[in-house]
């Protein structure tokens, strides 16, 4: 009989997983979801409620929601996303005010004024419920 160790080199390498973390502001209007994996990370966060211009200019083929999905890589620009907006406020671990996080590529601070979020070449976004902002 094969010993696990024995059939894991026998089938091959496994496949790579990502650590997925995910938080909320207190409000629960920002949800992000973090992805971690050797060599990369991204970050993914949705404004849920919002006021004013979009940060970008809609894309002529968008036809869905636009202006509250916000998603960027450990390194180079920010991109905004053309996608049904997921209006659930749960499951989420609390970024109280005040609080920064490092992950990945990323620095995060949320505060009473909204949620920033920089990669390693400074790209970020700025995200409140008045004002969405995009570096």
């Amino acid at each position: 009989m094969l010993r696990p160790a024995v059939l894991i080199l026998l089938l091959g390498p496994l496949p790579a997983h990502a650590d997925i973390w995910t938080f909320e502001t207190p409000s629960e209007n920002i949800q992000c979801m973090v992805g971690m994996e050797v060599g990369m990370s991204d970050i993914q966060c949705t404004i849920i409620e919002r006021h004013g211009a979009p940060a970008l200019p809609r894309p002529a083929d968008c036809a869905s929601d636009w202006g509250h999905s916000f998603l960027m890589l450990d390194r180079g620009p920010v991109q905004m996303l053309c996608e049904p907006l997921y209006r659930g406020r749960d499951g989420f671990h609390r970024a109280d005010y005040g609080v920064t996080g490092t992950f990945g590529g990323f620095v995060c601070h949320s505060s009473q004024k909204g949620l920033e979020c920089r990669n390693r070449d400074g790209h970020g976004f700025f995200l409140s419920r008045a004002v969405q902002t995009v570096f």
